[in-house]
């Protein structure tokens, strides 16, 4: 097999120049690629779990409890113990998350409008189609 034809090599390469782009877009807020996936399951949901968060982004607790500390630290989160439960932990986005939100949500459209440029627009609805098939798949 063609290296080109390899999924697993157009996966990473793609990923990586798409991952560099974000990362220099969301710079100027702080944050990273990982850092916005959090904020973005948190401006939809309001509160979540660190295990719902993992769960949404396809993570593994360990690795959103490390972005959550850097998060909790620049300000970006607050977590807090569930008085019901005090097994679980409640994770909400601070007032300074939610006034960048537009801005970063505005940088995250620069990113995909410029990862999809040379993409027709039915290729990038065959594209994202299929990524989602993947994601969803058991391997």
């Amino acid at each position: 097999m063609e290296l080109t034809e390899c999924i697993n090599y157009l996966l990473s390469v793609s990923q990586n120049k798409v991952f560099k782009h974000f990362s220099g877009l969301l710079e100027p807020f702080g944050l990273t690629p990982a850092q916005y996936g959090v904020l973005n399951c948190l401006w939809r949901e309001g509160q979540l779990s660190p295990k719902q968060i993992a769960e949404s982004m396809h993570l593994e607790a360990t690795t959103v409890s490390g972005i959550l500390d850097k998060m909790q630290k620049a300000g970006f989160i607050e977590r807090s113990i569930d008085p019901g439960n005090r097994r679980n932990v409640w994770v909400v986005a601070t007032p300074k998350a939610i006034s960048i939100r537009e801005q970063v949500e505005s940088a995250t459209t620069q990113m995909n409008q410029a990862a999809l440029q040379n993409v027709s627009p039915s290729d990038r609805a065959a594209l994202l189609r299929g990524l989602t098939a993947i994601v969803e798949t058991e391997l």
